[in-house]
């Protein structure tokens, strides 16, 4: 009687909107395949369509993108499309410095997330609340209505006579105050668990060996999320780089490439944009296992 029970609750539970019964007949099996089929490829042509068709219009001459978008390269590829976005639009000197941007706010993103979180987490000093309060209230502030006083102090930094315009630090450590970010690494470290932090205290660990042993290996999925979330904000960030780096020497792909439109053929230039898709479409599939296991908070370590 026990086991029916049990058996009874198991397939309570794994019952969806249609029964296992009904999965057996010919007609719902037909059109529940025909349902996943036409779900499945309207997600591919929506999802990937668009960086198909760019990596196509890439090696694709200016005329035959024109008049036949969608055909397949009916000339032929025209591969030097590549070459001259990379050599004449300088693509090689910007996509450096888009790299030097993504890298620098992934570092300092996760660096103040990390420790803001471990300081509202897990030391949760008699002001935390208050602290937790205010990063909280700061997401309810426009992004637009921080650009002028953001300006300014990049402009006249407290403390410093020296602006930091045209440098990388202009964008830097603007986004590393993220609230998001800090509110995220904080639930993940509230999952985890306390006795491994009192064991190591215990055992004589201080705080900064409980956050660099301890909390930091157990927080890889949401160490991934952040990195993805991180680096592709910065990768396509454009207002900001350009208020702060108005020199095109140290300006990023979405700054410059927006800037050199005019001046170039629609080929190349469809070329260099699909040059600056490449690292954020290899990140995400680099990151994919931590991002999706990550996404829902629910990776924290249990006992």
């Amino acid at each position: 009687m026990t086991r029916r029970r049990q058996e009874g609750r198991d397939d309570r539970g794994d019952r969806g909107i249609v029964s296992e019964h009904e999965r057996k007949r010919g007609g719902v099996r037909a059109s529940m395949g025909a349902i996943h089929v036409f779900l499945f490829v309207g997600l591919v042509v929506a999802g990937l369509g668009p960086l198909l068709w760019l990596a196509k219009a890439a090696v694709t001459p200016t005329q035959d993108t024109l008049t036949q978008p969608f055909a397949l390269w009916p000339n032929g590829l025209d591969w030097a499309n590549l070459e001259q976005a990379w050599n004449d639009i300088h693509i090689d000197q910007y996509f450096l410095n888009t790299i030097w941007v993504a890298a620098g706010s992934w570092f300092f993103q996760l660096l103040i997330a990390t420790t803001a979180g471990y300081a509202l987490s897990i030391l949760r000093p008699k002001y935390a609340p208050v602290l937790n309060a205010l990063v909280l209230a700061t997401l309810f502030i426009p992004a637009v209505v921080l650009l002028v006083p953001l300006y300014l102090t990049i402009l006249h930094p407290p403390l410093i006579d020296t602006s930091l315009l045209n440098t990388y630090w202009a964008v830097w450590l603007p986004a590393a105050a993220n609230a998001f970010n800090i509110l995220l690494v904080k639930r993940f470290f509230d999952g985890l668990p306390r006795e491994v932090f009192e064991a190591a205290r215990t055992d004589g660990a201080g705080p900064f060996r409980v956050f660099w042993s301890i909390v930091l290996p157990m927080s890889k999925p949401i160490l991934g999320v952040v990195s993805v979330f991180a680096v592709i904000a910065a990768w396509k960030d454009f207002l900001w780089p350009l208020l702060v780096l108005p020199d095109p020497a140290v300006q990023p792909l979405s700054v410059r490439l927006p800037a050199v439109q005019s001046q170039t053929e629609l080929d190349v230039f469809l070329a260099a944009l699909a040059i600056s898709t490449l690292i954020p479409v290899a990140l995400f599939l680099v990151f994919q296992r931590l991002f999706l296991r990550g996404a829902g908070l629910g990776g924290a370590v249990k006992g």
